[in-house]
């Protein structure tokens, strides 16, 4: 046995400990045929990314589980890795270049990937060592990057599969562009957000000249690419006017009127200006009525050629001038204050605009049934289930997914075009030559792939896939996903259908949902608020055990939780607590071997039955993902049960000189000791494992030990009962003299009044130890002096005990007579206080009621008092 340091110090111990655990390999997953599987793969951060307390929060949820799930004899493996970041990772590199005075243009593509190479190595490895420093315990030989060799052979196996299958297309849509990013966004990279607007009226010209129709618009820059205006068909008010046509204001463009359903008669004037090239709904409604396609936005949104003398102005400036032009002319009929949703990019926050444009889809009819049955058959459950609710109706409404970026860094598309006839070629290996037509003169597609079409490939690609490895036969399907439910749609949707159409099989049976750290008032973190805090900081102060605790005590599924730094002090005290405990029992402790001893008395059969329920539940807890339930029953268990009372219990044994009873204490506190630094180690990692190392153990490392399993030899419910109406008998003994503040040392005699006497004769030496205790008397009725004693009432007995004994009776009439004194004066004041009928009128209700509460408690304060004088003064 090592000896423990006076003091713990997370510093010292951490590094140490982790390093001890890479050397003995006890992170790595191996197929075993005798076990079973138990996978998890981590959801990659960005290769950008630092460590925050989202990151810190997954990897602590996932750490417990991977380590619980080993102790428990699976074969565990958890498959660390980061994401390439397409727009996030190309912006952080175009940012240094503009430091140098250069552009990615200037340097050209092959150049900026060479740089951008350049900084992932630099960088790319600063999230992983952060990840370490946490605890994890993932296979770092199996680390995996969403542009390596084998990631990007499945990404381009995808895309040639779903493009021979006419599921991936190229075509002109309405998509999502960011003019800042200057890229398309799939849906789901649009965040809506209520935005104050106006709302313009305009009033557009009939051709015939008989008159007008007004239509209204919050985007008025776009109505330079209005190409007509539709009514509904039923609307009595228009049915004259539809198939004549309209002049549009400021161009001049004849413009059809159509009559389509899309229409909603009862909104707005029943007018609705169609814009084709730059609303989704404008866009079919144009193609049911063979609409002109006008696009009049550029990729940085600014107005193009089309837009006439409003060319080269950015979209807001145009739309100030528009408005100002429309209401010189007389075109501008009202403008209304309106609040509305307005799309905004995830990553930048600026304003989306849909514009028309050639991308490549990925066609979802077909894929999201085998999806959204996976879950609603419950091969995919969602934990909690209400989640699943949010998947299904996603997935249930979801579009075409757009998957090209105008990007330089990602996964190229594996696309290239024919100038001579004009044939796309898919291939695994990159084509010299048209398929179609062999001409040497293609070109390939420059566009790259959304960063979420890889990383919807996770959890198969990382294990191998496409080629049929070992590890994919053994591992896969993989048995939970944590994440947070930010990205239910942006990522979990598309691994399940991913999974379902390239393997066949849901790609996790659990979709673990937590959700947002947030500040101590209930706020985001975010740079803007200032309210961001570090966790390595956090590390740094208190220690990676304590951070892991604060994040999971009070922690339940799907909820989001408030960070307070406080608790991270609060976890340390804890983990200093574990430690002085434990020195205490090694300090007694002369056995070598970890064994229970052939006779247990009262108080080891309480903490053994006590432990073995403890294990019972935690073990349901964390099978439930209940890990803030299970933790919170641990932490009782070893701050209340063990080292406030079992170890308080055993010390008249350790000092007894009774070198039998000694040694008996002694195993039971190892024994003990042991199955609950087992039962915390998954959440408290490093101090558990360094005070293992100190104790009589077998094997090399508490992570590698077996989880405990209750033993019904050692259930002792009657023992338990017991032990407890006598643990009961103490706190209700401190507490009363606590309150009347007669000293530890004070003695006095006691009458246990009880049906159950046993209880009490057997725990006789408890209550003369723990309770101050003189003379005991156990019995069935109260003392005859009954009147002069003061009571502790606990469920099973009222023990009794003699105020004479307890006080000095004539300096505690001086004591309660002062304390009456002020009492009546302070009751005195309240009473006149309320007689007052300018106060009862003025106050607000809530404060008149909250003074007659004080002055009812005044009152029964005076009167308690009084009582006590009363008893006292009879004992004189």
């Amino acid at each position: 046995m090592k000896e423990l340091p006076k003091t713990y110090d997370p510093k010292a111990v951490e590094s140490a400990i982790y390093q001890m655990w890479l050397d003995g390999g006890y992170f790595k997953g191996v197929r075993d045929p005798k076990k079973k599987p138990f996978t998890i793969v981590m959801p990659p951060p960005n290769v950008t990314g630092q460590l925050h307390m989202g990151h810190a929060m997954d990897c602590t949820l996932q750490d417990i589980l991977i380590r619980f799930k080993r102790m428990q004899g699976y074969a565990a493996l958890w498959v660390p890795g980061v994401d390439h970041a397409g727009i996030a990772t190309q912006i952080k590199v175009e940012e240094e270049l503009r430091k140098e005075g250069v552009t990615r243009y200037d340097l050209g593509r092959e150049k900026f990937l060479e740089r951008v190479w350049e900084w992932k190595r630099k960088y790319g490895d600063r999230i992983v060592l952060q990840q370490r420093i946490l605890g994890s315990s993932c296979d770092w030989d199996r680390h995996r990057f969403t542009m390596d060799e084998g990631c990007s052979n499945a990404v381009r196996t995808v895309f040639v599969n779903l493009f021979k299958k006419g599921l991936i297309y190229r075509g002109s849509r309405i998509i999502n562009w960011c003019p800042h990013c200057t890229t398309a966004l799939s849906d789901a990279e649009v965040e809506y957000l209520d935005k104050p607007g106006h709302l313009w009226h305009i009033r557009y010209p009939l051709s015939d000249g008989s008159g007008y129709v007004t239509v209204a618009t919050t985007r008025p820059e776009t109505m330079l690419g209005d190409t007509g205006v539709a009514v509904n068909p039923e609307d009595e008010r228009y049915k004259d006017i539809v198939g004549k046509t309209c002049i549009l204001p400021l161009v001049g463009r004849e413009m059809p009127i159509v009559a389509d359903e899309y229409v909603e008669k009862d909104f707005g004037t029943g007018c609705v200006k169609m814009t084709p090239a730059h609303d989704p709904n404008d866009f079919e409604v144009g193609l049911r009525h063979n609409l002109e396609v006008i696009r009049v936005l550029d990729d940085n949104g600014r107005v193009n050629a089309e837009g006439g003398k409003y060319e080269g102005l950015d979209r807001y400036e145009a739309r100030k001038q528009i408005v100002a032009d429309l209401e010189a002319g007389g075109w501008l009929v009202k403008t209304e204050d309106y609040a509305h949703n307005v799309g905004t990019c995830y990553r930048c926050h600026s304003d989306v605009e849909p514009i028309i444009s050639a991308q490549w889809f990925v066609k979802m009819g077909p894929l999201v049934g085998p999806a959204i049955d996976a879950v609603k058959s419950g091969r995919t459950k969602f934990v909690p289930e209400r989640f699943s609710k949010n998947y299904i109706n996603w997935m249930e409404g979801l579009h075409d997914w757009c998957i090209s970026r105008q990007l330089w860094w990602g996964h190229q598309i594996p696309v290239w075009y024919c100038a001579d006839c004009g044939h796309m070629t898919c291939a695994m290996e990159d084509p010299t030559e048209c398929e179609a037509c062999h001409s040497k003169n293609i070109q390939r597609d420059p566009d790259v792939l959304d960063t979420w079409f890889s990383s919807a490939l996770w959890p198969f690609e990382t294990l191998g896939w496409p080629e049929k490895t070992a590890d994919m036969e053994y591992f896969y399907p993989t048995d939970v996903l944590v994440t947070g439910y930010d990205i239910i749609t942006f990522w979990v949707s598309r691994m399940i259908f991913s999974g379902c159409e390239h393997t066949g099989e849901t790609p996790f049976h659990t979709v673990l949902i937590h959700g947002l750290v947030r500040d101590d008032k209930g706020r985001k973190m975010s740079k803007s608020l200032g309210n961001g805090i570090d966790p390595l900081e956090m590390v740094d102060q208190y220690g990676a055990d304590a951070l892991r605790m604060n994040m999971i005590t009070g922690n339940s599924p799907g909820n989001d939780m408030r960070f307070f730094t406080e608790r991270c002090e609060t976890m340390r005290n804890f983990a200093n607590k574990l430690w002085n405990a434990s020195r205490f029992v090694m300090m007694n402790l002369q056995v070598e071997d970890n064994a229970l001893p052939a006779e247990l008395r009262l108080e080891d059969r309480w903490i053994l039955s006590r432990l073995n329920r403890l294990i019972r539940e935690a073990t349901e807890n964390m099978e439930k993902f209940e890990l803030g339930v299970a933790v919170a029953k641990i932490y009782d268990f070893i701050w209340d049960h063990y080292c406030d009372w079992y170890i308080e219990l055993t010390k008249s044994r350790l000092q007894s000189g009774d070198a039998a009873a000694a040694e008996g204490a002694q195993r039971v506190l190892l024994w003990v000791l042991t199955e609950v630094l087992k039962l915390l180690h998954p959440f408290m990692p490093f101090i558990t494992e360094e005070i293992w190392q100190a104790l009589p153990h077998e094997g090399e490392a508490l992570m590698a030990s077996a989880w405990p399993e209750a033993d019904p030899a050692l259930d002792f419910p009657g023992e338990e009962a017991e032990m407890e109406r006598v643990m009961d008998a103490i706190k209700a003994v401190r507490a009363l003299r606590a309150e009347k503040n007669v000293p530890p040392s004070k003695k006095t005699s006691m009458t246990v009044v009880t049906e159950h006497p046993q209880s009490y004769l057997d725990g006789e030496a408890f209550l003369k130890r723990l309770a101050s205790a003189g003379e005991i008397a156990v019995t069935a009725v109260p003392p005859a002096d009954a009147e002069g004693c003061a009571v502790a009432i606990t469920e099973d007995a009222r023990v009794y005990l003699p105020l004479a004994e307890l006080v000095d009776v004539e300096k505690e009439l001086q004591r309660i007579a002062k304390e009456l004194k002020k009492a009546e004066g302070q009751a005195a004041g309240m009473k006149a206080k309320l007689a007052n009928e300018a106060f009862l009128s003025k106050a607000p209700e809530q404060v008149v009621a909250a003074e007659r509460e004080k002055a009812r408690k005044l009152d029964a304060l005076v009167e308690n008092l009084r009582e006590s004088a009363a008893k006292l003064r009879a004992l004189r």
